[in-house]
């Protein structure tokens, strides 16, 4: 089998977020839409020309920005600022690094000095708003605006803790009357009747639209299960956990323990110190994957420096710098969630991404191997391992891992289609093809027409020679799934060109060329196509292409013969037929 064709692939990953912490596609985009319009940062200030021996600090901070650096843009901005201290640009850059690093202390002097002359940057509002809201603020202090939504919430908040409830309410069913923040009011104000004890209030609200409140976080749904806990209604908070949460997820079951022991508290927003963070916090679950991840990173950071324990703010800035590519500040917020938190178990598989994708794939399988060790009866701790060991091309050891998994899912009466199709990824790598076809069928019959897996199996066929009417038909079904997918439009072309139905695969290779152009393997199967329509010169430039874009060394070989010698000599020095060339 072409090695090349089952490793594009086999993207796929199994440590996702629970069932309580998705939030609902078309509530994010329409809460994203109205958040990303109504807190959108505003242009910077205009650069004033630098001054002598400003411009390479700034231009290294520019750099170290633009690639997400924060420690490095903090660094040089800060020595930047050191000559040019009047410089508004340069305070904001600087005050965004240091927030990004979650370093308040160094972010608050910049922000009063940016505030000072520019009393409407927001950035500067946010840091010093959440020195207002802290620990070392006071209730006399003003607020400084931090965006329409911002500011109703923390009116809200503000007048709760001043011991104004009526007022509270009120700013908040100001929201509840605009649709446009009708799940932020509803949120909010429920956990503002929960603290001061009115819990049939709190339901109520829930009860009334609670899917929209869920929408913006799956601590929703706990506080929910909380609320109904202290109404004497366990069974109702029971039902709630094991369908939104999952018995099977930590946070689920650390819930039910204390249903069973009679101790669950309402704690999820236990005062308004608490509500100040949620803020952030909302904002934040709101805006990620709607706005730039280093937005809504400083989001994050604003809950996490008010409520340094709120796990959920650890685990949402862990995973926005993580997708920013710093893995080593990712880490480092994973490594703050504490061993007897019910995220515990998140936050190791999370460390363990980012140790691998900073090159350390020994130390991510060492920490998940400990975690098999003390959680060895979560199906999801050895799909981790699983998965690190399948990128990492440890395909024995994947499939060992991938058993593990599956045997403690069927125990539980959990069926999960990826685990067999990873698990049919792993056996088809180390060769056991017979093991393989009956994962990913099994897949199939979990979650008939997956793109994915009919790609896969029918790609699979294909590059064996075996099953090609049937492969034909599911890459077929694939590619009416994914017409856009150039990998799955790849396969079907590539199937017709295999069945020597060259012209039909021409537009189809051209297509998948054009959706992925950078990719080595689909460049080579145009080339085939075309040599098959007596196209030579343009086959001998796609193989050209591909090789440019640096594909494993046996495909490069292969690629740089077929330019030697063409692609009818090679096939016959591999047993081949040579290719029915097509004619007009």
């Amino acid at each position: 089998m072409d090695s090349a064709a089952p490793r594009r692939y086999a993207l796929v990953y199994l440590s996702s977020p629970s069932k309580g912490a998705v939030m609902d596609r078309k509530a994010k985009r329409t809460l994203g839409w109205v958040l990303a319009a109504a807190l959108a940062l505003p242009l910077a200030p205009p650069v004033q020309a630098a001054p002598d021996g400003v411009a390479g600090a700034y231009l290294a901070g520019r750099a170290a920005s633009l690639n997400s650096d924060y420690r490095d843009a903090a660094r040089y901005y800060a020595r930047a600022l050191m000559r040019d201290r009047a410089n508004p640009a340069l305070m904001e850059s600087a005050a965004i690094a240091f927030l990004a690093l979650g370093d308040q202390a160094s972010a608050y002097p910049i922000a009063l000095k940016l505030a000072e002359g520019y009393p409407t940057n927001q950035i500067a509002n946010l840091i010093l708003a959440a020195d207002v809201l802290g620990p070392d603020g006071s209730l006399d202090m003003d607020v400084p605006s931090v965006g329409p939504v911002g500011d109703l919430l923390v009116a809200g908040w503000r007048a709760l803790d001043r011991g104004r409830p009526a007022e509270a309410l009120a700013a908040f069913d100001e929201m509840i009357d605009d649709p446009r923040t009708r799940a932020f009011g509803i949120y909010h104000k429920a956990m503002a009747l929960a603290q001061v004890g009115d819990f049939e209030g709190a339901d109520a609200l829930f009860l009334e639209d609670g899917s929209i409140a869920a929408s913006l976080s799956g601590r929703a749904i706990i506080a929910h299960a909380q609320v109904l806990a202290q109404l004497d209604r366990a069974d109702e908070a029971r039902t709630l956990i094991e369908t939104r949460i999952g018995a099977d997820d930590p946070r689920g079951a650390a819930i039910l323990d204390a249903l069973d022991a009679g101790t669950l508290v309402f704690d999820v927003v236990p005062d308004p110190a608490a509500g100040y963070a949620e803020t952030f916090f909302t904002v934040a679950i709101a805006l990620n994957g709607q706005a730039a991840d280093a937005f809504t990173l400083l989001y994050a950071r604003l809950a996490q420096i008010l409520a340094p324990e709120h796990i959920d703010a650890l685990l949402l800035t862990a995973s926005l710098l993580e997708d920013l590519e710093q893995f080593d500040l990712a880490n480092q917020v994973y490594d703050k969630v504490p061993r007897d938190s019910p995220a515990f178990l998140t936050a190791e598989i999370g460390r363990a991404n980012v140790l691998r994708e900073a090159g350390k794939a020994d130390a991510a399988i060492e920490v998940l191997t400990q975690l098999v060790e003390t959680h060895g009866d979560v199906a999801r701790v050895h799909a981790a391992l699983a998965d690190t060991h399948r990128r990492m091309e440890n395909f024995a050891e994947a499939a060992e891992a991938y058993d593990a998994a599956i045997a403690i899912a069927e125990a539980q009466g959990q069926d999960d289609w990826v685990l067999y199709y990873a698990r049919g990824i792993a056996h088809e790598r180390i060769g056991d093809w017979d093991e393989a076809e009956v994962d990913l069928r099994r897949a199939l019959e979990l979650n008939p027409g997956q793109p994915m897996v009919l790609n896969y199996l029918g790609y699979s066929f294909v590059e064996m020679g075996e099953n090609m009417d049937e492969a034909l038909a599911m890459i077929e079904e694939a590619v009416a799934a994914r017409p856009d997918n150039g990998y799955i439009t790849d396969s079907l072309g590539w199937v017709l060109y295999r069945m020597e139905r060259y012209e039909e695969a021409v537009p189809l290779m051209e297509r998948a060329v054009a959706l992925e152009p950078l990719d080595p393997i689909i460049n080579d199967h145009l080339g085939d196509v075309y040599y098959a329509v007596n196209r030579k010169r343009e086959a001998e430039f796609q193989w050209k292409r591909a090789l440019s874009f640096d594909p494993e060394e046996e495909d490069a070989e292969r690629i740089r013969r077929k330019l030697q010698v063409g692609l009818d000599a090679v096939l016959i020095e591999e047993g081949a037929d040579p290719i029915h060339v097509a004619t007009d």
